[in-house]
């Protein structure tokens, strides 16, 4: 199968990180209005009034947005092999379109139809969804055709995943839940008051995350030195703290947030200090590969800080699925 057509158009959309695209956008839902995602704990307790008010008001907007995404992030990595064909050729002739498996017009097709069709689907949930789509696509573009080679290449990145979380919380929300009679189940005050601001300061978190991982990757064919690791444990720790800081003034119970910050912790920081300690390219590839598999995980932190941990373990649901996907897809 690995040496099949398929296989390798499918290698180039990188399906383990197309995973990870998917959490960002669950997590948006929680960001944007936290109680959207409690149609999961209804369903469970069984107050169907509850469920029937949510999907009328949700229904395929969300999957829209999922399906949005797969197509702005595979779309966006499969341009990524487009624009570096003739460089992989040298340094990683095993690639697809080195190789042979896909062809150069083949890729391009694909990749058009991906990100087309992303944005498609983010204009069939709102004008404001339509735009933050866009904007990624052209900031995906921009990274593969430009940005990697510059040093803002990471910020350029992080860009990216920040406006992919963003795009899912343009979920719209209409109607209020006292409408219906149903209580609203989120209490805290720090979410009621945090509407006006509260999405561009998380969507920071992302494109902080990503811009640190961008930066170990560059070391990851020649290898690197001990002095370009400073600015990713920087970064992880900027995100560390920010996503702590959220749990203790959110309102929800730390003790619902807390697991899977820890989670987060103990995935991104070992392969790291690995890759600092012996700054070779396989250890460098296995940092970024950590760092990009935990996306999910980040994603669940975020989710659980603002919607409890129920949600947060719905999110994290995706990661055994990412992981298993990466047995088989290069996520780099």
């Amino acid at each position: 199968m690995k040496s099949s057509r398929l296989f390798a158009y499918l290698q180039l959309m990188r399906p383990a990180n197309i995973v990870t695209a998917m959490a960002d956008i669950l997590a948006g839902f929680a960001v944007r209005q936290a109680f959207v995602v409690y149609i999961f704990t209804y369903m469970i307790v069984g107050d169907m009034k509850f469920v029937e008010y949510m999907w009328e008001q949700y229904r395929f907007n969300a999957l829209l947005l999922l399906v949005s995404t797969i197509g702005l992030y595979g779309g966006g990595v499969v341009y990524n092999d487009v624009f570096d064909a003739k460089l992989d050729a040298v340094e990683r002739p095993e690639r697809p379109i080195p190789s042979g498996r896909a062809s150069f017009i083949g890729a391009v097709v694909l990749g058009s139809i991906l990100l087309i069709g992303g944005v498609l689907c983010a204009f069939s949930v709102s004008d404001l969804s339509g735009y933050i789509a866009i904007l990624t696509a052209f900031f995906a573009l921009l990274y593969n055709k430009v940005g990697k080679h510059q040093s803002w290449g990471p910020i350029n990145m992080g860009l990216c995943r920040g406006l992919n979380l963003f795009l899912g919380t343009t979920l719209p929300v209409r109607g209020e839940l006292g409408s219906w009679g149903i209580e609203n189940p989120i209490k805290s005050e720090f979410l009621l008051h945090f509407e006006q601001y509260k999405v561009l300061y998380i969507c920071l978190i992302p494109i902080i995350y990503i811009a640190a991982i961008t930066s170990v990757s560059r070391g990851e064919v020649h290898g690197g030195s001990k002095k370009s690791f400073y600015i990713p444990f920087f970064l992880y720790s900027i995100v560390i703290l920010s996503i702590g800081t959220l749990a203790f003034i959110s309102g929800i119970p730390i003790w619902q947030s807390l697991p899977f910050l820890s989670l987060f912790i103990y995935l991104i920081f070992p392969p790291l200090i690995r890759a600092y300690n012996d700054p070779q390219p396989r250890n460098i590839g296995l940092a970024v590969k950590a760092g990009v598999i935990s996306l999910i995980v980040m994603d669940a932190s975020i989710a659980a800080v603002f919607a409890g941990g129920i949600y947060g373990l719905i999110v994290l649901a995706l990661l055994p699925l990412s992981r298993f996907l990466a047995k088989y897809f290069a996520v780099t």
